[in-house]
């Protein structure tokens, strides 16, 4: 019989300890069920992260962990990579979870969202915290779709290393080259995974050459698989040299063995281990000046007596100076490679104090934090997740967000477990924290303890940059660094199921652009309707759906369309005047300008001035040409598109004392139209990069059907028994084309697409276009 019972909440309140040694079954039984913690329908829990008992660890145990010891660390990959199976092993392995989700069971800690659950894929990123050997693992799990390739853009900007995961039987595929892209921009270093070994056709030579190949990267080999496919039964520690065989009786991978390697009973593989530390020995050494000196100095003769420490530290330098990825292998399904990949983790990926971030040495210590993203909950408001760069954040304390200029007040601090959410009391430099209260802070918001630590950091980064003779707009950017949001290229109409209900729309759109920056919705000045505007078909198809099941409203999307761009094809002059008195005022204002295309690709249209005119111009007036020039660029005269590529020149502009800026604005705006009217005008389409996997046997149909859809092979490369199909194909060709492709080829082809560029359309297809919308019958 329980002597006592106690139960911890997520916020870590205590029930006072009930004596129930004298109570009924009955009651017993009824106090059970009113203590047992709600867990959300689907989730496998046995228990809540901070809950204690039958091993499973509590996450206060690990709240204040010394710098050095944080690691802030994100899986990307390309779709269906492994990196959600591989985030769920980790999370067991470091005994924050009691059973193994599976991702087609819909039981995963970091898929939480219905959607996600659903289709088997992650589309937000979600954040876990876990302690590994002494080490506080802060983990973000990211989406692999390109639809959601922001969410891995926001996460990548704060943190501190990233674990690329690859299928070994595909090696590097079209997203993974993407989220590498931006681990390169954002300069994470990172280590590499290689999933799936236990699949058919894995090959590890065949993958680590595709890093080297298309990545440009040199791999270094830290372990080596033993066997491929299914005779795959466990990895080769190469920097050690100890073999890790997993218990073939063991159900959750949790019972494997670390044995040396033998002279007597591993002749041949013992062999082909020395080789490979000896060349990642001397890989190493090419690459770290401090290793080579000791490399050559006590160990030229011999490399076996190398300490595997020292090569562990080298590696560890090498990962952080971004000269070279460490490389590691396993099978995150058949739950082997796991706990070597953690110890790797922790081993090689730096701590935030190895990481240099130049604008710290502005804020002295005081509180610099970023956030970058925000998720709405019913009970508690937007959670804004925050990176902390320096000082400490606490419960109800006052913060300043510089981007807002304005002041909020913290209510309470959480540690983010996937939709789990643990209450702290304070939190230090280093960390991600999860924040309740924040009502105007948005992704990519920069925080100070206050405004006038804020200014303080501002004069001394100024004064810095006068230093290194810099511009202050540098220092500016580097203070309020954010993420760059790439534009929508798919939009279409929502309406509500009654104008009653419009007003619910509208809230639901607003809470879900704060959480999803690439999510645009703007109005239609003609109609009246609500455009949303995303970065896909399946973005648009989520956004949908959420707004049915989280808000409750029943909406309605119109067919969805292609973001179109337009340009002009050559030079025009143009002069306006607009005269107009308003009460007592005379507004009078002379606009003659020129417009022409741009050598370079450029969105937003590019400014000058004639010499005659930017002497003595205010910055009033200077705002409200830029404003008038913006405005008229937003609706091309042609689809009502964003025009882009395309200079303009101000040659003269007469004002009439006493003239508001909104009328020199809109006289501005109004001669550029004139312009864009009277020049020659080209639609541009935007151009997506297509890549497809298909069986062989397949391959003819497939080539067919996309040069119907106007599409441009670029090569055919083999992939084990696969074709990869590189090439080009418009946007407005590919809507609906996964239905199409699993038609032609049973099933059994994949494809992955992201945008290129923006192209300009041949005449007849832009007529075509041009007929369709103006709803006229193409007569063929």
């Amino acid at each position: 019989m329980l002597s006592n019972l106690r139960k911890f909440g997520v916020n870590n309140k205590k029930i006072p300890i009930l004596n129930i040694n004298n109570m009924p079954c009955s009651k017993i039984r009824a106090i059970l069920k009113r203590l047992k913690p709600y867990v959300p329908p689907g989730r496998n829990y046995s228990s809540l992260p901070g809950l204690v008992g039958n091993d499973i660890k509590s996450l206060h145990s690990i709240i204040s962990p010394p710098i050095a010891k944080i690691r802030n660390i994100g899986i990307m990959a390309h779709i269906d990579a492994g990196k959600t199976t591989t985030t769920e092993r980790i999370l067991y392995y470091s005994g924050y979870t009691r059973s193994l989700g599976d991702v087609d069971d819909g039981d995963t800690v970091t898929d939480f969202m219905a959607q996600e659950r659903e289709r088997g894929i992650t589309i937000q990123s979600a954040a876990v915290t876990f302690d590994w050997k002494g080490y506080r693992v802060n983990l973000i799990d990211t989406p692999g779709h390109v639809d959601f390739t922001l969410e891995v853009e926001r996460c990548l900007r704060v943190l501190d290393g990233a674990v690329a995961v690859f299928d070994a039987s595909a090696g590097v595929e079209a997203q993974t080259l993407t989220v590498w892209r931006q681990a390169d921009k954002h300069k994470v270093p990172r280590i590499c995974f290689l999933n799936k070994m236990d699949k058919t056709g894995a090959s590890f030579k065949y993958a680590v050459e595709s890093i080297r190949e298309k990545l440009k990267a040199k791999p270094l080999l830290l372990q080596l698989p033993l066997g491929e496919g299914k005779a795959f039964e466990g990895v080769v520690d190469v920097v050690s040299k100890e073999k890790l065989v997993w218990n073939r009786k063991s159900e959750d991978g949790k019972d494997f063995e670390r044995k040396p390697l033998l002279e007597m009973s591993d002749a041949k593989l013992l062999k082909e281990t020395t080789e490979a530390r000896n060349a990642l020995i001397e890989q190493v050494a090419d690459l770290d000046d401090e290793f080579a000196d000791l490399v050559l100095g006590e160990f030229s003769e011999n490399f076996d007596l190398l300490p595997a420490e020292k090569l562990q530290t080298a590696i560890h330098r090498v990962t952080l100076a971004q000269t070279a990825v460490p490389v590691l292998c396993g099978s995150a399904l058949k739950n082997k490679g796991v706990q070597p990949l953690l110890d790797a983790i922790t081993m090689y990926l730096p701590s935030p104090e190895e990481r240099n971030y130049e604008f710290l040495q502005w804020y002295k210590g005081d509180l610099c934090a970023l956030s970058f993203k925000v998720l709405h909950d019913k009970q508690r408001g937007p959670l804004v997740f925050m990176r902390i760069y320096s000082g400490t954040i606490k419960p109800q304390s006052a913060i300043y967000n510089i981007n807002g200029n304005c002041t909020e007040r913290i209510s309470r601090l959480l540690l983010p477990f996937a939709d789990q959410h643990i209450e702290i009391p304070s939190l230090t430099a280093g960390n991600i924290a999860l924040t309740v209260g924040l009502k105007h802070t948005a992704t990519g918001d920069t925080i100070a303890s206050s405004k006038s630590s804020a200014l303080a950091a501002a004069r001394r980064a100024e004064r810095e940059g006068e230093k290194k003779h810099r511009q202050n707009s540098e220092a500016e950017r580097l203070l309020l660094a954010g993420v760059e949001i790439p534009e929508p290229v798919f939009f279409c109409t929502i309406e509500p199921p009654s104008v009653a209900k419009q007003p619910d729309l509208d809230y639901a759109l607003k809470c879900l652009q704060r959480e999803d920056p690439s999510l645009k919705v703007k109005l239609d000045p003609d109609s009246g309707q609500t455009i949303l505007c995303g970065m896909g078909e399946l973005h648009i198809e989520i956004i949908h759906d959420r707004i049915k099941r989280e808000y409750g409203l029943e909406t309605y999307l119109g067919p969805l369309q292609v973001a179109y761009r337009e340009t002009i094809l050559n030079v025009v002059h143009a002069t306006d005047t607009l005269d107009r008195t308003l009460g007592d005022k005379r507004h009078l204002v002379t606009v003659e300008l020129e417009v022409k295309p741009n050598e370079t690709c450029c969105v937003t249209p590019v400014l000058k001035y004639a010499g005659c005119v930017s002497e003595d111009l205010p910055k009033a007036s200077q705002e409200a040409i830029e404003n008038g020039i913006h405005s008229a660029c937003l609706q091309g005269p042609l689809l009502g598109s964003p025009i882009q590529d395309v200079a303009i020149t101000l040659h003269s502009l007469i004002i009439h004392p006493g003239t508001s800026t909104t009328m020199i604005s809109a006289c501005v705006s109004r001669c550029v139209q004139k312009a864009l009217k009277k020049a020659d005008k080209q639609v541009l389409e935007p151009l997506m990069n297509l890549e497809v996997t298909v069986p062989g046997d397949y391959l003819s149909p497939v080539l067919a059907d996309l040069a119907q859809r106007r599409g441009t092979i670029q090569e055919i490369q083999t992939r084990q028994e696969n074709k990869i199909v590189i090439g080009f194909v418009p946007l407005a060709e590919i809507m609906g084309y996964s239905t199409v492709l699993r038609t032609l080829t049973s099933g059994s082809a994949t494809f992955a697409l992201e945008l290129s560029n923006y192209q300009a359309m041949n005449p007849q297809d832009q007529s075509i276009l041009l007929s369709r919308r103006s709803g006229l019958t193409q007569v063929l």
